[in-house]
């Protein structure tokens, strides 16, 4: 199945809260369910950063220690994918925004993430 590696809290954002959308600089034309792993890496910069945004928006995200890292942690379904020239909502600026609907939890997948869209065997997904 397809992958996509998001930072925390940004993964978490998307399968247990209302973020619906991910900004990417490239454009997808794949529309469909993807995996969502949350991928290892997150620096206290980039957390405090994403909480205050987060906070913005009217979403109180977990502390870092008890977010999930370096796994595959729910699925959604992309459904559109536009360029935007200027904020709104979970969009930033000069980004695609790649729209998400129907987030679904799944237990946690130990995974390695990878750059762009990546597959994850179907029965590894399964199993979950």
């Amino acid at each position: 199945m397809k992958a996509i590696s998001v930072r925390q809290p940004w993964a978490w954002g998307i399968i247990y809260s209302t973020k619906d959308i991910e900004n990417r600089g490239w454009p997808i034309n794949y529309r469909g369910d993807i995996l969502i792993h949350a991928a290892r890496k997150c620096t206290k910069k980039e957390y405090e950063i994403a909480s205050i945004f987060c906070q913005s928006m009217g979403v109180s995200i977990p502390e870092l220690i008890s977010l999930r890292r370096g796994q595959v942690i729910g699925i959604v379904t992309i459904v559109d994918c536009r360029f935007s020239q200027v904020a709104s909502g979970w969009g930033m600026p000069e980004q695609y925004h790649w729209k998400l609907e129907n987030p679904r939890e799944i237990a946690p997948i130990p995974y390695i993430g990878r750059l762009g869209i990546f597959e994850v065997p179907d029965e590894l997904v399964r199993s979950a």
